[in-house]
């Protein structure tokens, strides 16, 4: 694992000794999910070849993804489907880094992130270990908790300052390969970049989310890039999974019924919200199929969720 060094304060040699010290070294590890992304995955893999680790977790491709993963470099594994979250937790359970970037596979980041990134780690993550064993141990643990720690040593302290246990990238949506500035898809920030042991994915059927345990996210300025549906067709049949899992969470929260509310009104006010009133209709013809077959998405997932009750009623009766 390549290793990418912080800088040892003056003040620390003046307080300690020169060799008192040691430099410890930040890590980053990158986790992925996959199957059956041979069209997607070489891009992502090439964009993060200067992270120190890469993780990727295949639920059975049967195209070259793994293949393409492991000749640049990534930690394949194998395993049954789970669920997003639990999938994406899996593979985050896998990474030895210091800080931990989550990607979709049809997701790139950008080369002004990764230098942003870099950057962050070389300068803003200044943690120093001790030679003694035990200190050490303890400024580790403090540091990925991300907490600010003062520890004790003889008549001297040592003080870990740490700002941020995660944080929160915008991206760039493209649909039918142009990027959506408008509509409500832009800056869509993502909490993806988190210290190891403090970031999990909520477990829910669709739109799963990070959650710190502790500390505070901030919010990086440049992009990730997410190719997110090159053809119509990708997008009906993305939305039509989407909208399955949707309407399990719809049932689960007891919205089950025949409602002309959420199968007619919710998608036309959705529309007209994200496609008027949040100027979508800047995007262009793409921003106009998108947003229409987007309110078609909702009836979708209220209609599939009434389908879902009454068969679970007429099995149960």
């Amino acid at each position: 694992m390549r290793k990418r060094c912080v800088l040892l304060p003056a003040n620390f040699y003046a307080a300690f000794g020169p060799k008192s010290f040691i430099l410890w070294c930040v890590t980053l590890s990158v986790a992925i999910i996959t199957k059956n992304e041979e069209a997607n995955i070489r891009r992502t893999l090439e964009s993060v070849r200067w992270a120190d680790e890469i993780v990727v977790v295949d639920s059975g491709s049967t195209d070259q993804t793994c293949e393409i993963a492991r000749e640049l470099g990534a930690k394949v594994f194998v395993e049954e489907w789970k669920g997003f979250a639990a999938q994406k937790n899996s593979a985050i359970e896998k990474c030895t880094g210091d800080w931990i970037l989550s990607l979709d596979a049809d997701e790139e980041v950008s080369p002004e992130l990764a230098a942003e990134v870099q950057q962050f780690f070389a300068g803003a993550s200044r943690v120093i270990s001790i030679v003694d064993k035990e200190v050490e141990k303890q400024l580790q643990s403090q540091w990925r908790k991300g907490k600010v720690k003062t520890i004790q040593t003889g008549n001297n302290k040592f003080s870990a300052e740490v700002s941020f246990s995660g944080f929160r990238i915008p991206r760039k949506n493209l649909f039918l390969n142009r990027w959506l500035r408008f509509g409500g898809f832009y800056p869509d920030p993502k909490l993806r970049l988190f210290r190891n042991g403090l970031g999990k994915f909520i477990d829910r059927p669709v739109h799963e989310t990070v959650e710190l345990s502790s500390g505070i996210s901030g919010a990086l300025k440049k992009p990730l890039i997410h190719h997110a549906y090159p053809t119509l067709s990708s997008y009906i049949q993305h939305m039509n999974s989407y909208s399955s899992l949707g309407a399990e969470m719809a049932v689960a929260k007891g919205q089950g019924g025949f409602s002309i509310l959420n199968i007619v009104v919710r998608p036309i006010a959705t529309f007209i919200y994200n496609y008027i009133f949040r100027l979508g209709f800047l995007d262009g013809r793409e921003g106009l199929l998108l947003h229409l077959y987007h309110s078609v998405y909702v009836s979708w997932k209220y209609a599939k969720a009434w389908e879902r009750s009454r068969t679970k009623s007429q099995a149960d009766g």
